[in-house]
């Protein structure tokens, strides 16, 4: 039963994705990448879209949940430091990217409703 629940956890996963992506589509943003993982045994996140606008570049967390409350909930701080070490992976392996300012976005999906992009969502600590 638990396996039937992971895979119907991930479709949900996947289409929250897709749903982001077009949302930030027509915010008129380019999707670089979308799944990418900081590297094995690097012990970086993934992240779900890597976004650019102009001199932005977004790393975006795309959280899917009952309410758009607890998607934001749902972001807590370790995950978003793992994130931000997939983000630097990123950029390490793309050094024509560095000059570009960088930016931790959420887009939050719930059903029934618009997704909610947050430019901005985070900054990392060292900053």
């Amino acid at each position: 039963m638990k396996s039937q629940e992971g895979r119907e956890a991930r479709r949900r996963g996947r289409m929250a994705e897709f749903l982001a992506a077009a949302w930030l589509r027509l915010k008129f943003y380019r999707i670089l990448a979308r799944g990418v993982s900081g590297g094995r045994g690097s012990g970086a996140g993934e992240i779900d879209i890597v976004a650019r606008r102009g001199r932005i570049i977004a790393f975006v967390e795309v959280k899917s949940r009952h309410t758009l409350a607890e998607a934001a909930d749902s972001l807590g701080p370790a995950q978003r430091r793992r994130i931000e070490r997939a983000a630097g992976a990123f950029l390490a392996r793309r050094p024509h990217l560095a000059g570009l300012h960088v930016r931790f976005d959420a887009v939050l999906v719930a059903p029934g409703r618009l997704p909610r992009h947050i430019p901005d969502a985070w900054r990392p600590q060292s900053c």
